[in-house]
């Protein structure tokens, strides 16, 4: 065996327990509901940050205290005789007592005895961990105890899991792919899940197919996808996103997205403020927004997330704040990947006191939140009226730029007009659609996909097939948004004239 195989991979998780251990800090509250990972962490400092290792024991209030040999110490099945054969032990050891907690709140006595613990412990080699999901700790050990709050695995852990799981596999008559590129695919297709969670995506994949390698990443995903809606009930991911052909005209955001891609593969090896954060795009209704997010993600070759704000803001998920900061952070575990907030400006003309409150405080940590995250989220946040949304969101930093998204020039019409067109089978050439140019002057890209529909659907209605005049006859039966709330499109343009770079170099006369 290599010394790369004997050596457990470090990671963000062993290097925090090392700190606490070189620090002396002999109580350590692990807030996780991960109870096999803790155990797992602690045997790997055990073996690797003693010399020699040192024995674990485990309490649980089931079995007691059980040493390194899964023999039960006489006396301890409760929390007192387990704190007690820890201030008795005189050998350096690691202890783990699971859901802790409860013994804590209820028994002054267990309280005392812990303080106990602390003093016997010093610099005597013995550490306790206290290994639950609920945090509890009484003022009497406040300053005594340090919280931990242990974060889901990273790719290093989570790619070991995928290998220690495959051994077990290969006993299943299930055909494991050992390839190390493979393994890194599993990997990152898991990355935000537990490693319970990951385990029963692992057998999910494994019922459909008996076999684990690429072609298991897709079932994989979606166990992911399912547990995220459940987790938050505002996390929505995007399975067909679509592409940039998608997209009609753009071409200035289609060039800087581009460019943007190759920088956010090499993020690794770059400093974080040259690592593209996101965008910002803004624009009047029906214009393509959130067409042109989902294309990101497809340029980018990311998953997409979808933060519903109205969601956020409803108050059937919880509090707005609560709920707003664990998206954000579930995201963060997500990673890689594209963040999609729609609609980040709703909210802001909410009426009274709380709300306006509440709406400060989700900006206010939204903003600082932008400036430190992890470097494999690329943000996209889309917005009607961005001039509602504070100043210093926009500011230059936050989102690396604000696109303008205007209504479709000459041109882009066109080019959208065939897009929808081909997207139904249909051949835009012999349709004559260069006529609908000047009869549809003004219309966002959302009308001119109505237009195609409605003639579409009153061809078939006739039996036929569809002709230039079915397309040409259903623009006088379109009111387009710029004539019906022309006061309020012209106040978005206005103000995003020189405020915002545009996705189209703007045309004389528009």
């Amino acid at each position: 065996m290599s010394e790369a195989e004997a050596k457990p991979t470090r990671h963000r998780a062993i290097d925090e327990i090392k700190d606490l251990i070189d620090a002396g800090r002999p109580l350590v509250y692990l807030k996780s509901p991960e109870e096999d990972r803790i155990h797992h962490l602690i045997e790997q400092v055990a073996a690797t940050l003693f010399s020699p290792p040192v024995p674990v024991y485990t309490w649980t209030v089931t079995e007691g205290m059980r040493g390194p040999d899964h023999a039960v110490v006489p006396g301890t099945l409760e929390p007192r005789g387990a704190l007690d054969h820890i201030v008795a032990h005189e050998r350096p050891a690691l202890f783990i007592l699971c859901d802790f907690h409860d013994a804590l709140r209820e028994s002054s006595d267990v309280r005392r005895r812990m303080r106990d613990v602390y003093f016997s412990s010093i610099d005597k080699g013995k550490f306790v961990f206290v290994s639950s999901p609920v945090v509890f700790i009484p003022d009497e050990l406040g300053r005594d105890i340090v919280l931990v709050d242990l974060p889901l695995p990273e790719f290093e852990e989570l790619r070991e899991f995928v290998e220690r799981d495959a051994a077990t596999l290969g006993g299943m008559d299930v055909a494991v792919d050992t390839d190390p590129g493979t393994l890194t695919q599993l990997g990152r297709a898991l990355q935000g899940l537990t490693f319970n969670e990951a385990r029963h995506a692992i057998r999910r994949a494994i019922a459909a197919a008996p076999r684990l390698d690429a072609s298991s990443v897709p079932y994989l995903l979606e166990e992911k996808h399912l547990l995220v809606k459940k987790k938050t009930g505002v996390i929505e991911y995007i399975s067909d996103p679509g592409g940039m052909s998608n997209v009609g005209g753009a071409p200035i955001l289609k060039k800087w997205l581009n460019e943007r891609r190759r920088l956010f593969e090499m993020r690794d090896q770059l400093s974080l403020d040259i690592v593209p954060k996101g965008l910002l795009l803004m624009g009047i209704s029906g214009c393509g927004k959130s067409l042109a997010v989902k294309a990101i993600a497809q340029t980018f070759q990311l998953p997409l997330y979808r933060i519903d704000m109205i969601e956020v803001f409803s108050g059937r998920h919880g509090n707005p704040e609560g709920v707003f900061v664990s998206a954000c952070r579930t995201m963060e575990e997500m990673a890689p990947a594209v963040m999609w907030f729609d609609e980040i400006e709703m909210g802001v003309s909410a009426q009274g006191n709380d709300a306006a409150g509440a709406i400060n405080r989700i900006f206010a940590f939204f903003l600082t939140w932008m400036q430190e995250k992890t470097r494999g989220l690329f943000v996209a946040a889309t917005a009607n009226r961005i001039d509602l949304l504070p100043a210093e969101m926009i500011r230059k930093g936050r989102f690396d730029e604000v696109f303008f998204v205007d209504l479709p020039n000459d041109e882009e019409r066109l080019d959208i007009c065939r897009i929808h067109l081909e997207k139904r089978g249909l051949d835009p050439k012999p349709l004559g659609v260069e006529k609908l140019k000047q009869f549809t002057k003004g219309w966002t890209g959302a009308e001119l996909e109505q237009l195609v529909v409605s003639a579409l659907t009153t061809s078939k209605l006739d039996g036929r097939e569809l002709t230039a005049d079915d397309l040409l006859n259903q623009t006088a039966k379109i009111v387009p948004l710029s004539k019906t709330m022309r006061e309020q499109v012209e106040h978005i343009r206005n103000w995003a004239l020189d405020r915002a770079i545009r996705t189209a170099p703007r045309t004389p006369g528009q």
